[in-house]
């Protein structure tokens, strides 16, 4: 049976969710037991309460302040601490714990990531962010204080379950496998027209709508690009990406004698959850099973850059090294969430992301040293401001 003392950080969101069902699932089915520290979450209290009474914490957090008073009466009489602000959340990253899963959304979890990775506890990383902004510095934390970091990207987590630890330079090339998304035959010309609800609607994962425009425009396949550079000290030249719309192989790693190992199984982000969770054994749930004779066929393209240039940028970001990265990173989380907001064009997207990377001063933040999380946060906030100004003068152009 896996035993384990938990702190969820971002428990309202998707990954959160699917990670306490995929708890519940194992305490049922008698393969897990789990004690929970921490939860934290945004502005659903509903959710964030509910998830409290179900597995009693010491500790909930809002991230936001003004929810405090609807947190402190949602969980009235339970004797469950409370408190709010991205403060609290830091503070609570670093209790004492066997596993924390990072799981808030975007460059607001990197300071509690980064606090959790200085804890000796093994470190579940769903907030890509985190890797993307300092990710040679996270990982040094996480090893210099003793605990393991575990990505939790089902990419990663297929490269991660076979990649040779021991022998890296066994490994010839990573294939990081891209579902297309839901645009993946649109012209350019179609692509004008599309709406943020076109674009939330994956064809296979059930996201974040803010993930989702990432799988659309596939600036989530550059930024796992990146992460797949730091987490396993590869060089941009030896990391492909494949368009798999079947989203049925996760990623591959190619060795040198020309063998190429895969990792499988259905789109289902549990899947890479229970594997974070259990490492080093594995944990018993009621997965879904893998169908190959009812799936017929699996079918593989190269992605087109043209149509899709936040690629592209991802790997100039990648190879300028420095804060590039982390530059490319808050361009795309604004424009993304602009173009939510109905303040951008899908196709401008991917501009605001070249503009600002060619606006914003490269400093480097990846050093390995104890500021490197605040020297990326700096990075970041130039960036954003940076970017947000290219999507006024844009408004102001239409």
């Amino acid at each position: 049976m896996i035993r384990r003392r938990v702190s969820i950080l971002g428990s309202t969101g998707s990954v959160g969710c699917s990670t306490l069902a995929l708890m519940d699932a194992a305490e049922t089915a008698g393969t897990g037991a789990f004690e929970v520290e921490v939860l934290t979450g945004g502005a659903n209290i509903a959710r964030l309460a509910e998830q409290a009474r179900r597995w009693r914490p010491a500790l909930v957090v809002t991230a936001w302040p003004a929810q405090l008073e609807a947190l402190n009466a949602a969980l009235a009489g339970t004797g469950i601490a409370t408190a709010a602000g991205e403060a609290a959340i830091v503070e609570a990253a670093t209790r004492s714990v066997d596993w924390v899963m990072a799981a808030i959304v975007g460059a607001a979890g990197l300071r509690s990531a980064w606090a959790a990775a200085g804890t000796g506890a093994t470190l579940a990383l769903a907030n890509k962010e985190s890797l993307v902004c300092c990710g040679p510095a996270l990982i040094e934390r996480v090893q210099r204080s003793g605990g393991r970091l575990i990505p939790v990207d089902s990419e990663h987590s297929a490269i991660f379950q076979v990649f040779p630890a021991e022998a890296p330079e066994r490994v010839a090339r990573l294939v990081l496998t891209a579902s297309g998304g839901p645009f993946r035959t649109l012209s350019r010309a179609e692509m004008a027209t599309i709406t943020p609800e076109r674009a939330v609607a994956h064809p296979n994962w059930s996201m974040g709508a803010k993930i989702s425009v990432d799988s659309a425009t596939m600036a989530n396949k550059g930024l796992e690009t990146i992460e797949a550079a730091y987490l396993f000290d590869m060089p941009s030249e030896r990391i492909d990406v494949v368009v798999h719309p079947e989203s049925i192989i996760h990623s591959l790693v190619e060795f040198i004698d020309g063998s190429t190992l895969a990792q499988m199984g259905p789109p289902e982000m549990k899947t890479p959850i229970a594997f974070a969770l259990a490492w080093p054994d594995r944990l018993a749930w009621p997965a879904p099973r893998l169908d190959l004779a009812a799936l017929g066929r699996l079918t593989f393209e190269a992605p087109d850059e043209t149509r899709f240039p936040a690629l592209g940028l991802a790997r100039q970001a990648l190879q300028a090294g420095g804060g590039a990265p982390t530059i490319f990173n808050a361009a795309n989380e604004v424009a993304a969430m602009a173009f939510l907001d109905r303040r951008l064009a899908f196709l401008n997207i991917a501009a605001v992301i070249a503009d600002t990377m060619g606006r914003v001063t490269n400093s480097g933040v990846s050093s390995g040293s104890d500021d490197a999380c605040d020297a990326a946060l700096a990075v970041d906030a130039e960036a954003r401001r940076m970017a947000e100004s290219i999507i006024g003068r844009l408004a102001r152009a239409a």
